[in-house]
């Protein structure tokens, strides 16, 4: 029988992962001699949500297994969740979820739901009851929502894979030690098979955690082929425990589909907005860049972070009237703000006309006049011709900015959103007729890089 496996919320900020934990699982299914029909999938769920944590990412292993052997899998996926999460943690809340046979309809709208918008515990504990699926949730159960959606969310779409790393445990809290040099030289070769390896604008890397859980780096591609090629181009000075391949949604926009008018604009969503430009984009403390798009409906503000490098700077240069797409999510309104979108990636549909006001050239001698005063016309200091009826001309300005879709650099992209090397290489999952087998060993293993001397290294607190 097909068996999907969900899961979430087995970490906290101060340690594991729950990716780790899905990792332990597939090595002891591995074992079971249970066969795999996809990648593990890591589906990250609406990144806006106040209560997550992190990347917000939700774990599904499909399966397929005897019958007899249903128990026997439960059981030791429950034992590995208990024994790996952090249920002293107050925020940790970790779920599971298991459901048999083929996923219904009603259970793939609510992972969208839990992608693009909010979904509650009541609502996913009739779900489970209507399926008849099985579910185990410690604290508050917050984490069978994110499992449930896990199984929801088969990534028939567009998809990306993350070969992901993870570190012994008696290095768990140490500085990590990986040769950057030998990333820049994998990020050359690779291409745009893998992004979000190194942030253009500052050169930083970006495939090494900052935290203390168990993972040493990820590399983000288009295929598991070519994930693993990346992994073997990259030396680290500390040994690799395991790694796992998973197929995931991250970089593939899957929260931002839906395309709202600013009055229906809800609080923690991920939204696309169409308007135009009101006023001046104003830069405040911070270096934070705030402007407005009035649709039909009403107007909204629309903030692009410090941090968003280039992207600010697009901000910075819209004028009244152009007409735009907004991508973002929602930030609740303040005391001190209204509601607001934060954003995420600008598309400019069209620019409107820019023109700055200068003063006439003088009719005689071809100088630029000056003003004599309010309402009092113009007055040429080389020739001394007097112009009471001239006016200012309208001066056409070249815009900085093209239509086009302009993204934060990789820095500060949340993992969900589409990097612009992604554009063009959307992709379906194609199965079998019922499901594709995959040999473990291209899913996981304990496969560890030679470690090599250099005098460039990566040290990441």
């Amino acid at each position: 029988m097909i068996l999907h496996i969900g899961l979430d919320d087995t970490d906290s900020p101060r340690m594991g992962c729950t990716t780790y934990v899905a990792a332990l699982i597939i090595e002891e299914l591995s074992r079971m001699e249970i066969q795999f029909i996809d990648y593990p999938n890591l589906i990250r769920l609406n990144p806006n949500i106040p209560w997550k944590t992190r990347g917000n990412g939700a774990l599904c292993i499909r399966i397929l297994c005897r019958e007899d052997d249903y128990e026997d899998i439960k059981e030791r996926v429950i034992e590995i969740v208990e024994e790996n999460s952090d249920l002293e943690y107050k925020g940790a809340d970790p779920g599971i979820v298991f459901l048999v046979g083929d996923i219904p309809e009603e259970v793939k709208v609510f992972a969208r739901e839990a992608i693009q918008g909010i979904v509650g515990m009541r609502e996913t504990i009739k779900i489970i009851k209507r399926y008849r699926a099985e579910a185990v949730g410690y604290k508050t159960r917050r984490g069978i929502i994110g499992g449930l959606a896990a199984i929801g969310e088969n990534l028939s779409g567009d998809h990306t894979f993350e070969l992901i790393t993870y570190r012994k445990r008696e290095n768990w809290g140490a500085p990590r030690r990986i040769d950057v040099s030998s990333i820049f030289e994998m990020n050359k070769k690779m291409g745009n098979l893998t992004f979000n390896n190194i942030d253009p604008e500052t050169g930083r890397v970006l495939i090494t955690p900052r935290g203390s859980d168990p993972v040493l780096y990820g590399v983000r591609g288009e295929s598991p082929e070519a994930v693993r090629n990346a992994y073997k181009l990259i030396c680290s000075y500390e040994p690799i425990d395991r790694w796992v391949i998973f197929r995931t949604n991250h970089g593939t926009d899957a929260h931002l589909e839906k395309t709202y008018l600013i009055r229906d604009v809800k609080p923690f969503y991920p939204v696309i907005v169409e308007g135009r430009v009101e006023g001046v984009p104003k830069t405040v403390p911070g270096g934070h860049v705030i402007f407005q798009v009035r649709d039909e409906t009403g107007v909204i503000d629309c903030a692009v972070y410090e941090q968003g490098g280039s992207l600010r700077k697009v901000a910075s240069m819209l004028t009244e009237g152009d007409l735009i797409k907004v991508y973002g999510g929602v930030r609740p309104p303040s005391k001190k703000n209204p509601l607001t979108i934060n954003v995420e990636k600008i598309e400019v549909i069209s620019l409107a006309d820019k023109a700055i006001l200068q003063n006439p050239l003088c009719p005689i001698c071809g100088k630029r006049m000056k003003s004599m005063g309010r309402c009092k016309g113009f007055e040429c200091y080389k020739c001394g011709f007097h112009g009471p009826h001239l006016t200012k001309t309208a001066i056409k300005v070249e815009r900085g900015i093209k239509p086009g879709i302009y993204v934060a650099p990789p820095r500060s992209e949340r993992h969900l959103t589409k990097p612009l090397s992604r554009y063009g290489l959307e992709k379906n999952w194609i199965r079998g007729k019922t499901f594709t087998i995959i040999p473990p060993e291209e899913i996981w293993g304990f496969e560890s890089i030679s470690m090599r001397r250099g005098n460039l290294s990566l040290t990441v607190d």
